[in-house]
């Protein structure tokens, strides 16, 4: 198995760190060419905006869009789930159109309106997984009458927080929240059986 996690901007070394306490070496991505043969792809969280704009300066937006093509899953977190989601609801940045969501970038405020809160994750087993939202996106809109799509966890109030979507060759999952940045690597660990 290789994995790789975007290495332009955000906090890339937290996933690392996080699939290295799993055993796994993952390799931080730096360039189009370093895609190839990767079996999955983390985008992480940071600045959507930035992180789009290196995607295009360094010449990975086709690149990208080739190799999940070819079979590269892809796991967006925070800014990551912005960068692979197919509309927003803002008029930038441009996204990759990946997953058929349409989500709302900084929807719950500044870095102040940051929370945590304890979320059901059923995939995850009956513990439930403490979400970390940092100036976190809202997914507005999906379509769940798509049976390619599943929610795979929810806000008390029954915002979608988790997303997969499984295509032909391969599967596209968004969290809007910072897995990373807990000590809990359930999350992590089910993205590597995904790219199984």
């Amino acid at each position: 198995m290789k994995l790789g996690v975007l290495a332009l901007q955000g906090d890339f070394k937290e996933h690392v760190k996080s699939f290295s306490q799993l055993g796994i070496d993952t390799l931080e991505i730096r360039n189009p060419e370093e895609l190839s043969n990767l079996n999955g792809l983390v985008i992480p969280g940071g600045e959507s905006t930035t992180i789009t704009k290196l995607i295009d300066i360094y010449g990975f937006r086709d690149a990208i869009l080739k190799s999940v093509k070819q079979g590269m899953n892809i796991w967006g977190t925070c800014a990551g789930m912005i960068v692979v989601s197919k509309r927003l609801t803002d008029p930038y940045p441009n996204p990759l159109g990946l997953i058929d969501i349409e989500v709302s970038r900084n929807w719950y405020g500044s870095q102040i309106n940051s929370f945590e809160v304890a979320i059901p994750f059923k995939e995850l087993g009956p513990k439930v997984f403490p979400g970390i939202f940092i100036r976190a996106p809202y997914i507005s809109s999906v379509d769940e009458s798509n049976k390619s799509i599943k929610v795979l966890a929810r806000l008390s109030d029954g915002t979608p927080v988790a997303i997969i979507q499984k295509h032909k060759n391969h599967k596209i999952l968004v969290t809007s929240f910072h897995p990373e940045l807990t000590d809990d690597l359930r999350v992590h660990q089910y993205f590597v059986k995904m790219t199984e």
